[in-house]
């Protein structure tokens, strides 16, 4: 892997809720996270709704501050930062939202949505000259037409909105750009488009992503990376094509199943998972999964599962007592 720009390590954060029948009013929706994004990455972030997700990407925006665990851009610590450090870190990681009308503001037109970030950070364009000009370039950039400026995002199409939230993300000359399922509210034929463009752009300017998306195919299509999160963990991680036709956690088995397949020959028995994703406010004990898993034994409920690491890649891991490949197990680790 070349240089990391993002280093996350055993990163934990709970909220305080209303109490459940049991009393506990505890919610850990992050528990001890471990991620690296490398520069010029994309690391795709798959798992079903609830699993912690959008919690990640608003701690990694520093909108969430974390209870433990460390987040280092560059090696810098954000949350160490105040005042003009912060601000400056800020620059560089910024975001694509899943609604492309919601997260705009209608009132304001192209052109002042773009420049909007600029009213804070002051220093980058200093002249009404520099930032008319700047926005021609990145509606260009996006595929937009300069004379759309004028225009207000309601005037636009959906997949020409998206364009117009990229092109707000990229007025600050980012090197991480967080996309929350970005392609998800637009039609079909519109989501390649989206996809490629920002395919594009990392190919141009060297951007990072982190992509957050239910759909199993365009992860497919679009990350270097995938970590694959349930119930608040990280529980497999690697290359695109080691995770989907390797896939070493009975969870990651079990999504890769459920992925629609165009080529007959490839599709494999559909596994079913029992029962409901239990609840964050009292997760299982030892594996998170287990309840839900067809080869759970009890050390799964006793111990939390080793790092088993892939024997062909090492960049393959997966926290499991019993993976679906053949790996290196590491040292379990008692609850309690």
């Amino acid at each position: 892997m070349s240089e990391s720009i993002l280093e996350v390590r055993g990163l934990t954060k709970t909220f305080k809720v209303p109490a459940n029948k049991a009393g506990k009013n505890r919610l850990r929706a992050l528990d001890g996270i471990d991620l690296d994004l490398a520069r010029g990455e994309t690391l795709g972030l798959v798992g079903e709704s609830g699993c912690g997700k959008s919690t990640l990407a608003r701690t990694l925006m520093m909108l969430e501050r974390p209870d433990s665990g460390s987040v280092t851009w560059d090696g810098v610590d954000p949350f160490s930062l105040k005042g003009k450090d912060l601000l400056g870190l800020r620059r560089r990681v910024q975001m694509v939202f899943q609604d492309p009308y919601a997260s705009l503001n209608s009132r304001m037109s192209a052109a002042e949505i773009i420049a909007e970030p600029w009213r804070t950070h002051k220093t980058m364009y200093k002249t009404g000259r520099d930032r008319a000009a700047r926005v021609r370039e990145l509606l260009q950039l996006v595929g937009l037409r300069p004379s759309d400026e004028h225009r207000y995002p309601q005037e636009f199409s959906g997949g020409q909105r998206q364009r117009l939230g990229i092109a707000r993300a990229l007025a600050l000359d980012p090197g991480v750009v967080i996309c929350d399922e970005p392609v998800s509210a637009l039609d079909l034929s519109v989501q390649a488009q989206v996809l490629n463009l920002l395919n594009d752009l990392q190919k141009q300017l060297g951007i990072s992503y982190v992509f957050i998306s239910h759909d199993l195919s365009v992860v497919r299509h679009v990350a270097d990376r995938v970590a694959v999160m349930y119930l608040g963990r990280i529980v497999e991680t690697g290359a695109t094509d080691a995770v989907f036709d390797r896939p070493a956690h009975p969870y990651t088995e079990a999504l890769m199943s459920a992925a629609p397949k165009l080529d007959a020959a490839s599709r494999g028995k559909r596994i079913i998972l029992d029962g409901e994703v239990p609840s964050p406010l009292d997760p299982p004990s030892g594996c998170r999964f287990r309840t839900r898993c067809a080869h759970a034994t009890d050390v799964c409920a006793n111990t939390v599962p080793p790092r088993a690491v892939d024997a062909r890649e090492a960049d393959h891991v997966a926290e499991c007592h019993h993976p679906r490949r053949p790996v290196e197990l590491g040292v379990p680790v008692a609850v309690g």
